[in-house]
């Protein structure tokens, strides 16, 4: 190994001990949080046995089953599946009206959908996931990359592998990644000639044994721009085995390979918080009452029995049917009595739900259910139920577009470019080195721009009674508004598909074959009365004729 990949190494594992020092105070967090909302993985100290049972700790099941919701929500609010949850626009507003512009990111945007959902790809899986960690755990990363010859696929990783440190502005710009591989899974992806001497040993005979290694991706100190090769990137990369301290590949990123997100962040944190941490009292104290609710009804259900001390009954039978002598005196009196404790199983269930209200609404879980428990509302009502989850998500929601999905589509761009998979660009955006936005239409945007349409409806209403009073009145306010502007508003704000709407070219035909057909049924109304006055004159020159003769 040359003294460069000696001095690279060194520097990432001295790196790596400063960014493990500052992680340390989160494991034990993190640990706790997934022993009792992800189990799956709770792996923070040490593996696991893979099929190993991990719920030993639960008694309750409120919170999994919350953070289940609010990641079916949070994806269904994001990207959901069935629908194109962005667009990309020109950052040039004058550009966005030029046809060439608008076809060339209409297909881009095309592409990029089908390449994400594309069978291969795993991203919607991943995604799920990641927002599991998300809620449970506070931070999620994914790491994308490309698959020769099948695009691009993602990988949710798991928090215990991940290390990050922040700029100046607060953006995860720093990421390590310590997993293991075996010397065959490493042979596979860098190459045998790669490995330190160690490995090289160990794969003729165990090949299936594992080590540690380090996946550093940081910003690119000695970036010259004008290099095509790595280091003109953005991003160094560098891959370390830790044992040996040996660097077994370098090169460099475009793009951030690995988006991070978080929840939540203190200001003086770099780690996130998470809707388990927040309700983590409440979790532990439910797993707690539950125990003492299940001995309360076992203890009701099959109390301890009360036995007279006279060592008459040698032995308690309370099976069915059971026979037990001596049971009761020569009176009649039973002998065996059931212990009353008189517990008051009521106060706990309600104890108890109170705590769950809590994890639910801490989980977000309430307000997704907002529209579901109110069914029979006014189409005004809904939108004000709509802007106003719109309002309630946007803070938490919207970190989730900065953070994770914005350097997804970034990546995403990127390779795909790389692989010549995006049209040509046209002349006009090239000239502005293509610059683009991301235009997010998801239900969540949709939710927040809800007040516009909310604004309209109510309107009508205040006005509909005083249209109902004067036909005059009904007749202005009819006139008042721009009907096409108004659908479209509805349209944009309920995410009615493009693909149900007429296009404007097909909208100018159809209105000309009306008004030609229109003109059309007029000529031949007026056909029977220019036939009947043709043949009236034709009549009237004949007599007249006639008459001169």
């Amino acid at each position: 190994m040359s003294i460069m990949a000696d001095s690279i190494a060194d520097d990432v594992m001295r790196e790596q001990s400063q960014l493990a020092a500052i992680r340390a105070p989160w494991e034990a967090h993190w640990q706790e949080c997934a022993q009792f909302v992800l189990p799956r993985q709770d792996e923070f100290f040490g593996a696991r046995s893979p099929g190993g049972k991990r719920t030993e700790k639960m008694f309750d099941s409120t919170a999994p089953l919350a953070l289940d919701r609010f990641t079916a929500a949070m994806e269904g609010m994001l990207v959901p599946r069935t629908q194109k949850w962005h667009r990309l626009r020109a950052t040039d507003p004058a550009l966005n009206k030029i046809p060439a512009v608008i076809a060339y990111f209409e297909e881009a945007t095309e592409i990029l959908f089908r390449s994400r959902y594309a069978p291969h790809s795993n991203f919607p899986n991943q995604i799920n996931e990641t927002f599991a960690s998300l809620g449970a755990l506070g931070t999620s990363a994914m790491f994308l990359d490309d698959m020769p010859g099948k695009g691009i696929y993602y990988k949710s990783l798991h928090l215990s592998e991940i290390f990050i440190s922040e700029d100046h502005r607060g953006r995860v710009d720093k990421v390590h990644r310590k997993f293991r591989y075996s010397v065959r899974q490493a042979v596979k992806r860098w190459g045998l000639d790669q490995l330190p001497a160690d490995m090289q040993q160990v794969y003729a005979a165990e090949p299936e044994r594992k080590f540690d290694f380090i996946h550093c991706v940081r910003p690119n100190e000695e970036r010259h721009p004008a290099r095509a090769d790595f280091k003109g990137m953005e991003y160094a990369s560098y891959v370390i085995v830790c044992d040996s301290r040996s660097l077994v590949h370098g090169g460099g990123y475009r793009t951030m390979p690995m988006p991070v997100s978080r929840y939540r962040t203190s200001p003086r944190e770099i780690y996130g918080r998470s809707p388990a941490m927040e309700a983590l009292a409440a979790i532990k104290m439910i797993n707690e009452m539950k125990k003492t609710m299940l001995r309360a009804a076992h203890k009701q259900v099959d109390p301890p029995m009360l036995i007279h001390d006279d060592n008459v009954i040698s032995r308690l039978r309370l099976v069915p049917n059971g026979l037990n002598v001596g049971g009761v005196d020569s009176q009649g009196r039973q002998m065996i009595q059931p212990l009353q404790t008189n517990a008051r199983l009521d106060y706990g269930l309600q104890m108890l739900e109170a705590e769950q209200r809590t994890i639910n609404d801490t989980f977000l879980v309430s307000l997704f259910q907002i529209l579901v428990q109110t069914p029979e509302m006014t189409a005004t009502e809904v939108l004000e139920r709509a802007k106003e989850k719109g309002w309630l998500l946007a803070p938490t929601m919207g970190r989730q577009q900065a953070e994770l999905l914005g350097p997804i589509i970034e990546r995403e761009l990127d390779l795909l470019a790389a692989n010549g998979v995006l049209p040509e660009m046209p002349p006009e955006l090239v000239e502005a080195r293509g610059d683009y936005a991301i235009e997010y239409d998801s239900p969540l945007n949709r939710a927040q721009r809800a007040e516009e349409a909310a604004g309209f409806f109510r309107t009508i209403e205040g006005l509909t009674p005083l249209a109902q009073l004067s036909p005059e009145f009904s007749k202005v306010l009819a006139e008042k508004f721009d009907a096409d502007a108004v659908i479209d508003m509805l349209v944009d704000v309920n995410g009615v598909p493009q693909r149900l709407l007429l296009s404007e070219d097909k909208r100018r035909a159809k209105e000309q074959e009306e008004q030609d057909a229109s003109e059309l049924q007029g000529i031949l109304a007026a056909a029977p009365v220019v036939a009947k006055t043709a043949k009236d004159m034709a009549a009237a020159g004949a007599a007249a004729g006639a008459a001169l003769a």
